[in-house]
C-alpha cells in the first residue's frame, strides 16, 4: 500500500469516527461511560488482565455502536421507504448493541464494582 493510500485510509477511518461521535447520541454516551470506566480502573490500579478485559468489553460496546450505525446508512440507501426486512435488519442490529452493552455492564460489575466494594468496606 503506498503511503498516500494509507493516508486516505487514516483520514477515512477517523472521518468515519468524527460522524458517528457527531450524529449518534448513544455512542457519545458509550464513550462517556468508558471514559468513566478507564479512570476508576486508574483509580483502582486494575491488574493487567483486568485492564484487557476491561479494554476489550469498552472496545465491542464501541465497535458493535459503530457497526450500527453503518448498516443502518446502507439499509437507508438501500430502502429509504418502509419495509420490513429493513426494519429487522435495524433492530437486530440495535438488539446486538443492547446485548453487547448489557454485557459490558456485568464485566464492569466484575471488574470494577468488586474492588470498589473493598475499598469502601
Amino acid at each position: 500500500m503506498h503511503r498516500s493510500n494509507l493516508v486516505n485510509s487514516f483520514r477515512f477511518a477517523f472521518a468515519g469516527l468524527g460522524y458517528a461521535l457527531r450524529t449518534q447520541r448513544n455512542l457519545r454516551i458509550q464513550v462517556a461511560i468508558a471514559v468513566a470506566a478507564t479512570a476508576c480502573g486508574m483509580w483502582l490500579k486494575l491488574s493487567p488482565n483486568e485492564w484487557a478485559i476491561l479494554a476489550v468489553t469498552i472496545g465491542l460496546v464501541l465497535v458493535s455502536e459503530l457497526l450500527n450505525t453503518a448498516l443502518e446508512a446502507v439499509v437507508d440507501i438501500i430502502s429509504p421507504d418502509y419495509h420490513p426486512l429493513a426494519k429487522v435488519a435495524k433492530d437486530v442490529t440495535a438488539g446486538a448493541v443492547l446485548l453487547t452493552a448489557i454485557i459490558s455492564i456485568i464485566v464492569g460489575l466484575l471488574v470494577l464494582g468488586v474492588p470498589l466494594l473493598e475499598r469502601f468496606r
